[in-house]
């Protein structure tokens, strides 16, 4: 039995009688609930919002394997594992234990100026390295495991993890990829260069981005969207895979392609299922 759970939740109308509703379903489970102060006490973590809620829960649990189930009151909600109708029974099989597993793969971000100051944060999504004036551009120079791969002007570079392609690397027209594929992804933003596709890394590459001195704009670098790291002109950015994975609890075995399709409702006319369900449906 996962016995001390928090909760975690947004803060929309409505949100304190949902918390009320996940307090009081932990207490008749046998469980004990804790408020998101206590989050680093917990044996797990129940969100009570969206994609952005469960990326704060992991920030509160950071370094220490604590899974988190998302219950989704946002609006796409993709790390999300169950939808507000199902709250009653979510919470119950997160009180009996009743989940599996699903290791997200984080980055480790860090940043060191021209000056000689380090800075360090982490991501579950992507590191955006975004620069701060909006009528000039940044200047960088981007390599992959010490090697130079390609330097041009853009808007911003997302650095992203397979959990991060459907989040800002995906709007910046990166691709898709598997939560299960182990890579890490690179994604230009408005780059002004004939060459600025999106590339895919080994997990066990490190990325490294370097700002000219001469960069038209100083650069700043949001880790999933929450927390900030400067990165003046003349900055080294290197980012890496964590040691860190996040823990998110999964209450059904629905293949990511499942996923993707409800979450972004894509059409999928003229898809005639698989060649075993095909036969049972001949045979039925």
């Amino acid at each position: 039995m996962t016995r001390r759970i928090a909760i975690v939740r947004h803060g929309r109308a409505g949100a304190p009688e949902q918390a009320r509703r996940a307090h009081s379903i932990i207490e008749r489970e046998g469980g004990v609930p804790l408020a998101e102060e206590e989050a680093h006490e917990a044996d797990a973590v129940l969100v009570l919002g969206g994609d952005g809620t469960i990326l704060r829960a992991a920030e509160l649990v950071r370094g220490r394997r604590v899974p988190i189930l998302g219950v989704n009151f946002g609006h796409v909600g993709f790390l999300a594992e169950a939808e507000p109708d199902s709250l009653d029974d979510a919470v119950t099989r997160l009180v009996r234990g009743e989940f599996a597993i699903d290791e997200r793969l984080t980055i480790e971000v860090d940043v060191c100026t021209s000056e000689g100051e380090r800075y360090h944060g982490w991501a579950l999504n992507e590191a955006a390295l975004i620069k701060i004036d909006r009528a000039r551009m940044l200047e960088v120079a981007f390599g992959v495991d010490g090697r130079a791969v390609s330097s041009y002007g853009c808007d911003g570079l997302v650095l992203a993890t397979p959990t991060g392609s459907t989040a800002y690397a995906f709007s910046g027209g990166g691709p898709i990829v598997w939560p299960t594929v182990e890579a890490l992804l690179v994604v230009p933003i408005a780059a002004h260069a004939l060459f600025a596709r999106p590339l895919v890394a080994a997990p066990s590459s490190e990325l490294t981005v370097h700002l000219a001195t001469h960069s038209g704009s100083d650069g700043e670098v949001f880790c999933d969207g929450r927390r900030t790291i400067p990165a003046p002109a003349g900055s080294v950015l290197t980012v890496r895979r964590s040691a860190e994975p996040v823990l998110l609890a999964r209450l059904e075995d629905t293949p990511f392609s499942g996923r993707l399709v409800a979450k972004f409702d894509l059409p999928v006319v003229g898809w005639r299922g698989t060649a075993a369900e095909r036969r049972r449906a001949t045979e039925g």
